[in-house]
C-alpha cells in the first residue's frame, strides 16, 4: 500500500465556534487541523487508540497559522492537510482551509512522537504510514 500524503475533510462552522461578530473564532483552527490530520492518519491505516495503548503519543511541538479571510457561522469549510516531511521522530503537516475555492487560512504543525514519560521516540515506518 502506498502512503496517501494529502487528505481533505469537510467541516461546518457551528454557532458555538463563532465570536460576537459571527466569525469563526481563531482558537478553533487547531481543532480543525487535528481533525484533518487524524483522518489522514486513519486513511493510511493509522490507529491512534492502538498506538496510545502501546504507550506512544504524537504531541504538537510547533504550530503556525496565517489568517487570510474569516469564516462565518454555517459555512462549509474544507480542511486540506498534507504530510510534508517525516523525520526519525517528527511529522510536519501543512493545512489549507477553504470555503469553496477561497483560501481562508493556512497553517503548519510539527508533531513529535513521545512515550508516556514524554521521552522522544523513533517513529516506525508502520506508524508513519510508510509500510
Amino acid at each position: 500500500m502506498s502512503t496517501i500524503l494529502s487528505h481533505s475533510v469537510p467541516i461546518r462552522v457551528r454557532y458555538s465556534e463563532t465570536d460576537a461578530m459571527g466569525f469563526l473564532h481563531h482558537g478553533n483552527y487547531p481543532s480543525y487541523f487535528e481533525q484533518a490530520r487524524t483522518e489522514l492518519f486513519r486513511v493510511n491505516g493509522g490507529d491512534y487508540r492502538a498506538m496510545e495503548e502501546q504507550g506512544l503519543f504524537f504531541v504538537v511541538v510547533e504550530m503556525n497559522i496565517k489568517f487570510r479571510k474569516p469564516a462565518r457561522y454555517d459555512d462549509i469549510l474544507t480542511v486540506h492537510v498534507t504530510l510534508e516531511r517525516t523525520t526519525a521522530a517528527k511529522l510536519q503537516h501543512s493545512y489549507r482551509v477553504t470555503r469553496e475555492e477561497t483560501l481562508l487560512t493556512e497553517g503548519t504543525t510539527v508533531l513529535a512522537m513521545v512515550d508516556r514519560a514524554g521521552q522522544v521516540q523513533r517513529i516506525s515506518n508502520q506508524i508513519a504510514g510508510l509500510e
